[in-house]
C-alpha cells in the first residue's frame, strides 16, 4: 500500500467528489494514522445545519475526531502532531470566512500556507477551482475569485501532490495518486 505526500492539494467545482476522494484517500492510505477532520463551513441556515449534523455522524462513525474551525485552521495545524493526517475541508469555505470577517487575506493565505508547509502531520487539502468560469459581476467577487486562485496556487506550489477532480474522476496535476485511487 503506497501512502500519501506530507501535503496534498485536492481541487475541483461544486459536487465534483473532491471530498469523497480526499476521505478516500486518507482511508485507503493511512489507516494507521490518527484521522483528523479540519471543517470550515459555518451554518446560517437550517438546510446547512441539517447538513453539517449529517457529515458530523458519519465522520464520527468512520472514526474521524471533527474540529469546526471556520477562521484559526492555522493554528489548529500548528498544534499538529506526527502520526496524525489531516483532512482540511475546505480552503474555499475558510477564504470565504476571511473575507466575511474582513480580514487581511493575503496575510492569512501566507498565514495557512507556512502552517501548512510545516506541520508535523500530513495534510489533504480540499479546494474549488473557481477560475473557470465567468468573470463575476460584482468587485467582492472578483477579489474572492483571484485570492482563491492565488491561495490554491500558493498551496500547489507546496503540495507534493495535487489532484484535480472532474465527474468524480482524479486527474493528477502533480506527483503520482497511491495506488487504487485512481
Amino acid at each position: 500500500m503506497s501512502t500519501l505526500p506530507p501535503l496534498t492539494l485536492v481541487l475541483g467545482g461544486a459536487a465534483s467528489g473532491k471530498s469523497s476522494l480526499a476521505e478516500r484517500a486518507i482511508r485507503q492510505s493511512a489507516p494507521d494514522l490518527q484521522k483528523i477532520y479540519i471543517a470550515t463551513a459555518q451554518a446560517f441556515d437550517d438546510e446547512m445545519h441539517a447538513k453539517i449534523a449529517k457529515h458530523q455522524r458519519l465522520r464520527a462513525a468512520d472514526g474521524w475526531h471533527t474540529h469546526e474551525d471556520p477562521l484559526a485552521v492555522a493554528a489548529r495545524l500548528n498544534a499538529a502532531i506526527a502520526g496524525q493526517i489531516i483532512l482540511l475541508d475546505c480552503a474555499t469555505l475558510w477564504l470565504t470566512n476571511q473575507l466575511m470577517a474582513d480580514a487581511d487575506l493575503d496575510a492569512a493565505s501566507q498565514e495557512l500556507v507556512t502552517a501548512l508547509a510545516q506541520c508535523a502531520a500530513s495534510i489533504v487539502v480540499v479546494s474549488n477551482e473557481v477560475g473557470q468560469g465567468i468573470v463575476p459581476e460584482h468587485a467582492m467577487s472578483r477579489r474572492f475569485r483571484e485570492a482563491q486562485g492565488q491561495l490554491n496556487q500558493h498551496i500547489a506550489r507546496e503540495a507534493q501532490l495535487v489532484v484535480q477532480v472532474i465527474a468524480g474522476l482524479p486527474l493528477v496535476l502533480k506527483g503520482a495518486l497511491p495506488q487504487g485511487l485512481s
